[in-house]
């Protein structure tokens, strides 16, 4: 998973409330057709994942937009590895930099696992279930506290067959476990994801996570395939 979730909740202690507008730009190595689509949508986890001994990389930058007034603009750097295990299983890594005016550089590893416990292309229906690791790298001295955490969660999509652009539904339950009470907002809520092809390689996207805190946004876009099995996602 993509894990921006803790780079916004940072964003949101240091910017309020002004959104972001990202850019990722996905390139997967050697997928086969079952695992073309993206492991995450914007913030969520869909239902997809890596086939067994292939690789995906992704390189994601977000950028405040617009800047808070008076206020330095925030923008995350966010490269990301996933490859696949037997049976449904993907193991990654993330590694997040948030940049928020001078020498201000916070950097964390989110170590992540998802399985994929159910498939079954010819109802369109499928399910899994997965853990995403929240540690700080930098900035760890006395007097400053980054909470080391995780996120669960569990997902089921269903594809609506229309042709050749019915879209795919996902939703489940999240939950945070391990936060220090220093930790703020909503400790468990809703993940929901929307995927509606327009055209052979366009398709629009919108994912949700409920709860007020860091991870309590709504991002829409659209997702271009590109040649290579790269994946283009463009979203605010």
């Amino acid at each position: 998973m993509k894990g921006l979730m803790q780079m916004k909740q940072t964003i949101r202690k240091a910017a309020g409330k002004a959104m972001l507008a990202s850019l990722a730009l996905a390139g997967a190595l050697g997928l086969s057709t079952a695992a073309k689509a993206q492991s995450t949508i914007f913030n969520i986890p869909t239902t997809d994942v890596v086939s067994p001994k292939k690789g995906y990389f992704e390189f994601d930058y977000l950028v405040q937009a617009p800047a808070t007034e008076g206020s330095t603009r925030a923008q995350v750097v966010a490269p990301r590895i996933v490859v696949g295990g037997p049976k449904g299983l993907e193991v990654g890594a993330n590694f997040f930099t948030y940049h928020y005016g001078e020498d201000a550089n916070y950097v964390y590893f989110q170590p992540n696992m998802k399985y994929r416990f159910f498939a079954n292309d010819d109802s369109g229906w499928a399910a899994s279930a997965g853990i995403i690791g929240y540690l700080p790298v930098n900035h760890m001295s006395a007097g400053e506290s980054y909470d080391r955490y995780a996120l669960v969660y569990g997902n089921v999509s269903k594809k609506i067959k229309s042709g050749n652009y019915g879209p795919r539904i996902t939703a489940g339950p999240y939950g945070i476990v391990g936060a220090a009470d220093s930790y703020y907002g909503t400790k468990a809520g809703a993940i929901v994801g929307y995927e509606q092809p327009v055209a052979a390689k366009v398709s629009i996207v919108a994912d949700w996570l409920s709860g007020v805190s860091g991870f309590g946004y709504f991002t829409p876009g659209v997702s271009i395939t590109m040649p290579k099995n790269g994946l283009l996602n463009i979203g605010y």
